[in-house]
């Protein structure tokens, strides 16, 4: 099967983001997790590329499933301030998932004939950006209180005013946590270019190559 690697890989990093995703670090301002997750936008690039924005699709769907069993199993999961996934986190986590990929495999099927690192450079920066917004958001964000009953109780700790990045004016934390994640996103995303560009190369040169 063509897509099995693709979706190996793309599960592989949705279940580690999930479980990294515990692991705090820069007084909390980040996970570990926020370090693996971007690269499930190299995989749909990849997918895209060699073969079509359906078959992208399908690969982001084994990720959008392996995500909604890893929420499942955290909502069962008690920890000592709660469930170490709660309903809302992870209405929000498969929502910015399957939206923003989406997006992405859109954007770069639109740009696929340019040059070769404007699609996935743009798609990703597309996707990241609209997976941090809708996240974070309807994860934490008072205008989504009441989005899933009895739900927010866990999340008032992001609506706290602290100085923004630790050192600015005040906002609510969850806005500091979505702009330091947001910028872990892009780096990465370019950092990314680098492997998809030597692995578009190499299968281009492969014998095997469709």
């Amino acid at each position: 099967m063509r897509l099995l690697p693709g979706i190996i890989a793309m599960a592989a990093i949705v279940l580690a983001s999930n479980i990294l995703v515990q692991f705090l670090i820069l007084d909390g301002l980040l996970t570990w997790g926020a370090f693996t997750y971007p690269f499930a936008f190299l995989v749909t690039d990849l997918t895209n590329r060699f073969y079509g924005a359906q078959d992208a699709r399908k690969v982001v769907l084994a990720g959008f499933v392996t995500g909604i069993a890893c929420s499942l199993i955290g909502t069962q999961v008690m920890l000592e301030y709660g469930p170490a996934v709660t309903l809302r986190v992870a209405v929000a986590s498969a929502t910015a998932f399957l939206v923003a990929q989406l997006l992405d495999i859109g954007v770069f099927d639109r740009l696929r004939e340019g040059s070769w690192w404007r699609a996935p450079l743009v798609s990703s920066v597309a996707g990241a950006t609209v997976d941090t917004a809708l996240f974070f958001s309807i994860a934490f964000a008072g205008v989504f209180n009441g989005i899933v009953p009895g739900a927010d109780a866990h999340v008032t700790w992001a609506q706290e005013a602290v100085p923004f990045l630790t050192a600015g004016p005040l906002a609510p934390l969850w806005v500091s946590l979505a702009v330091a994640d947001w910028c872990v996103k892009i780096a990465l995303t370019l950092i990314a270019l680098l492997p998809f560009r030597l692995i578009v190369r190499l299968r281009q040169q492969s014998p095997s190559a469709a």
